[in-house]
């Protein structure tokens, strides 16, 4: 089985090169277009899973999730919630257990997810539950990056209005990245443990 760090100081991730989402984004901003993503999306086996929200600045000021990222390794799919919540068939694939969703904080952003909609959600797979099995002890998505993958993901874009009219560019980017990374983590993990076979 190879060998993961447990740690990473947060200067060692400036040294490393950064990674973004290479494939397909796809931002889906209506129920159609939503069908049609849930479609492709629930022929994959494993997705990247992330949510985003709006910052709040002032005290007591709450949002909810505006977009949810679901990403394959080729294409990622970002749902404008705070447009149009969640339709019937994201619904279903949020509750898929064929279909697993890999995240970190999952919890949260289920949590989160649960304000649009009551769903029962299956198939999630949290990272910050299994990246102890490795050695691993750190639990934000950058420092696991980092370990795994060697890699650097930028943060740059965490608090801008994810409730903008349009989405930019580095912001779709950002987005997908952020989904898709989980995916990559865990595909590494897993296939860490065959090396040994």
């Amino acid at each position: 089985m190879q060998e993961f760090l447990s740690h990473i100081k947060r200067e060692d991730l400036h040294s490393l090169s950064s990674i973004v989402f290479p494939g397909r984004i796809v931002v889906v901003n209506n129920t159609t277009e939503a069908e049609y993503a849930v479609k492709y999306l629930s022929k994959c086996d494993l997705l990247g899973f992330d949510t985003e929200t709006k910052p709040a600045f002032h005290k007591g000021q709450k949002h909810k999730i505006a977009l949810l990222q679901l990403s394959s390794d080729t294409a990622a799919y970002l749902f404008r919630l705070h447009a149009i919540g969640i339709p019937d068939s994201l619904a279903e694939l949020m509750e898929s257990e064929t279909v697993k969703k890999i995240g970190v904080a999952v919890h949260d952003d289920i949590k989160g997810l649960q304000h649009l909609r009551k769903i029962k959600p299956g198939g999630f797979i949290d990272l910050q539950h299994i990246v102890s099995n490795y050695g691993i002890q750190e639990k934000s998505v950058q420092k696991l990056a980092a370990i795994v993958l060697n890699a650097r993901v930028s943060k740059s874009q965490r608090l801008t209005n994810w409730e903008n009219g349009q989405l930019t560019n580095t912001q779709q980017l950002y987005a997908a990245t952020d989904a898709w990374v989980c995916r990559e983590i865990y595909v590494k993990l897993i296939n860490s443990n065959k090396s040994d076979e």
